[in-house]
């Protein structure tokens, strides 16, 4: 009696432990087989992967240009309000000046970044009132779009800016920079026509708000 009551202990564990065996491997291949959906475009989280919809987006030849010639604009304008930080007279314009180069110089890292993406190469960087061409300087240049960039400053221009201090610099610098500002929303209003990349075109539509609202402050300092 003892043996066979031991036996059917024995027969009763096994039975047990195949059943757990049989959960264990269902659940193994449950877990396998479902991934809650998630496709090779999506990580384990759901959320989409760092290659999905990776796609800088489609851009043609004007955005080229645009960004090309926009570069070096900005660069200028960096650099006239350079000169006003220790040339200016005006708090005003001093403070203008600031506002100037804080919008530009991570416009001009913006569209860099663009070049590089697309396989161009990004403009030179250099002393915008030192390059080649005379007295007609940079409005004279033909720099890739068949047209001399609008609102550009001559060397000669530049040379006058940094000779002068106060009151002169002041008048100089605002009549100068609502030149250069009237270029700088042209060429954007060409890139809003021309474009296809949306980045670009959403960047100029800020150059055109911001850049004429600058030009009524200025106008308004020049009384």
């Amino acid at each position: 009696m003892h043996a066979t009551r031991n036996a059917r202990n024995v027969l009763i564990r096994r039975a047990a432990l195949a059943a757990a065996a049989v959960t264990a491997a269902a659940l193994t291949l449950s877990a396998c087989g479902s991934d809650g959906g998630r496709t090779d475009d999506t990580s384990p989280s759901g959320k989409p992967s760092a290659t999905a919809g990776a796609s800088a987006g489609t851009h043609n030849a004007a955005d080229i240009t645009f960004a090309k010639e926009m570069i070096p604009h900005h660069r200028q304008a960096v650099a006239m309000a350079d000169l006003a930080a220790t040339r200016a007279g005006s708090a005003d314009v001093k403070a203008l000046a600031a506002t100037i180069k804080k919008a530009q110089d991570p416009e001009i890292t913006r569209m860099s970044g663009w070049l590089k993406s697309w396989g161009e190469k990004v403009p030179q960087d250099h002393d915008m009132a030192t390059m080649p061409g005379g007295t007609h300087g940079m409005e004279g240049m033909d720099h890739g779009g068949g047209k001399a960039m609008p609102g550009m400053m001559s060397a000669q221009e530049m040379a006058t800016m940094k000779n002068a201090t106060g009151k002169a610099f002041d008048a100089q610098f605002l009549k100068l920079m609502v030149k250069h500002h009237q270029g700088a929303v042209a060429m954007a209003g060409t890139e809003r026509e021309q474009g296809a990349y949306g980045p670009a075109k959403t960047l100029a539509g800020d150059i055109i708000t911001a850049q004429n609202a600058e030009i009524a402050r200025m106008r308004k300092l020049l009384g």
